[in-house]
């Protein structure tokens, strides 16, 4: 299988790369599995000290992989996508994200579970859920603990499109700056970040992301088959069908 997801290291920093632009990074259970074991190799690589998690493209992320949950169900891809979250989320390591364009759905999740997110203003985001019968349950565990309660309702329930300043306003991202600046603030953060020793940095994220953990620990199951049974209901494959039909 061609590789999905891409994992480079220098100065300190471990560049994680998503690369599927047949389903616009969507996350299929190969992407998911192959950003899990690159997550796992730089939590564990003593010469990182930094991840980044990118995009090879301009579309960070569109979500779920919407034909694989119309045939397979997601039992078992929410509560990967739980599990995924928990790792950026705990590692002892700072997990910067960089967007540039698009992000939908789920990988908003993977946006809010890391510890800083840098995009272009001119960046977008929607949680679609909403409007495919769906709720952003998994992803809830993390995106509602960074947004602002207000944020989180008018775009958990509106379901519409937000730019980046909006996203930083709500709480979603740390900075949206000109697209033309983003490569170079990414870059001044990530060194910044390593210049932190490694005690100082897993102790200093473990206090800050200690309730998160507790979220995510305490209700990640439930928001699992919540987004399973979601998934599985008449009315959300209708619409699912029907979006995969318009994409075709």
């Amino acid at each position: 299988m061609t590789e999905l997801v891409h994992y480079d290291t220098a100065d300190l920093v471990a560049t994680i790369t998503l690369d599927s632009p047949h389903n616009r990074n969507a996350l299929s259970r190969q992407l998911v599995s192959e950003l899990f074991g690159h997550l796992e190799r730089a939590a564990a690589d003593e010469d990182v000290r930094v991840v980044l998690v990118r995009s090879a493209d301009r579309v960070f992320c569109s979500g779920a992989d919407l034909g694989e949950a119309s045939t397979d169900g997601m039992e078992e891809g929410a509560r990967r996508i739980v599990d995924l979250q928990r790792l950026v989320v705990s590692m002892d390591k700072p997990v910067v994200t960089r967007v540039d364009g698009p992000v939908r759905a789920g990988g908003i999740g993977l946006v809010a579970a890391s510890d800083i997110a840098l995009c272009a203003e001119e960046a977008n985001f929607a949680l679609t859920e909403v409007k495919l019968g769906l709720a952003a349950a998994i992803i809830s565990l993390t995106v509602h603990q960074r947004m602002t309660p207000r944020g989180a309702a008018l775009t958990t329930l509106g379901g519409e499109v937000f730019g980046g300043a909006e996203a930083a306003a709500y709480g979603l991202v740390t900075e949206a700056v000109p697209a033309g600046e983003l490569e170079g603030r990414v870059a001044e953060v990530c060194a910044s970040l390593a210049t932190g020793a490694p005690q100082g940095l897993r102790e200093s994220k473990r206090i800050l992301n200690a309730d998160l953990v507790r979220r995510i620990d305490e209700y990640g199951a439930e928001m699992a088959a919540t987004s399973a049974r979601l998934f599985a209901s008449e009315e959300a494959r209708t619409a699912m069908q029907e979006f995969l039909s318009r994409k075709r």
